[in-house]
């Protein structure tokens, strides 16, 4: 049973920052300042963070052009559903 708090919670932590990196990166982009890395993004959602990047993007109209980030942030979050998925049938 804890370990489901901790990976809930885990899951709750990594969203939020994903959530945040997306909207300060967009900030960051309209002042011109130096960017986040496309890499760091795509991090933060393989790590757990892709449902919460992927509405901020729509949300805030951020890296919508690029198709690394509309066919990748998606395809991220089906393989980590699958996953779930069977790890949790398979109990």
């Amino acid at each position: 049973m804890p370990v489901n708090i901790y990976c809930f919670g885990y899951l709750i932590i990594i969203n939020f920052i994903a959530a945040i990196l997306t909207v300060s990166d967009k900030r960051r982009a309209i002042r011109h300042r130096r960017r986040i890395r496309e890499r760091t993004l795509l991090l933060a959602a393989a790590l757990g963070g892709s449902p919460a990047l992927w509405i901020t993007m729509k949300c805030i109209r951020h890296k919508t052009r690029h198709k690394k980030f509309m066919i990748g942030v998606p395809l991220i979050f089906a393989a980590q559903a699958a996953a779930l998925y069977f790890i949790l049938s398979s109990r």
